[in-house]
């Protein structure tokens, strides 16, 4: 075991030390959905107000298409449906990770293999309280997808050889990385990446 750390702590100092969260601040425009809710972003926090049906926010730079973790803190403020839902790439392609879809309690992946989140393997469910903030983290690779709320796993999906791409619609307009609630307000506060 002794050699085993040895070795790492030698690796860290050869190659630089470990990839440290970056804060994604500063380049986040209102998603153009037709019937949008209001945008605000204050003192750190994104506000979506509830659209007819969606609204969002999509990051306006380039973002790693692979091999990299995003986390951030959300909360639905009202309503009863998909809040803070992230779309993001995965390699030349692009999925959403849906958060209390379909009713409110759905969390997964649309779309893998022409499935959605509520009909793919990575369906789960997770109870969400209204005005509480929970804390996500998306891994994404090559070769598989991992999720957290809350430190539990609620996605574990090999994806190498698989078909990742979004859902029909206007989801397409959170490319390369966005944030899209539906008929709900919700806030998302900080959200960060790192390599």
């Amino acid at each position: 075991m002794r050699k085993l750390c040895a070795a790492f702590l030698f690796a860290l100092a050869a190659f630089g030390q470990a990839p440290e969260w970056r804060p994604l601040t500063g380049n986040w425009r209102a998603t153009p959905f037709r019937g949008a809710g209001k945008v605000q972003i204050a003192g750190g926090v994104v506000q979506l107000a509830p659209g007819g049906p969606m609204t969002g926010v999509t990051w306006n730079s380039e973002f790693p298409k692979t091999d990299y973790e995003i986390r951030f803190e959300a909360r639905r403020m009202q309503g009863n449906d998909f809040f803070a839902s992230l779309t993001f790439p995965v390699g030349q392609s692009s999925c959403t990770w849906v958060m209390g879809g379909w009713g409110g309690d759905i969390v997964g992946l649309s779309s893998i293999d022409g499935w959605d989140a509520s009909d793919n393997e990575t369906r789960n469910y997770f109870t969400f309280e209204n005005g509480r903030w929970y804390t996500m983290r998306l891994r994404v690779s090559s070769s598989r997808i991992t999720a957290w709320i809350d430190e539990k796993q609620t996605i574990d999906a090999e994806i190498a050889g698989r078909t990742i791409a979004l859902r029909p619609g206007e989801i397409k307009l959170n490319v390369p990385l966005g944030f899209a609630s539906y008929n709900t307000a919700a806030e998302i506060r900080r959200i960060e990446f790192k390599k």
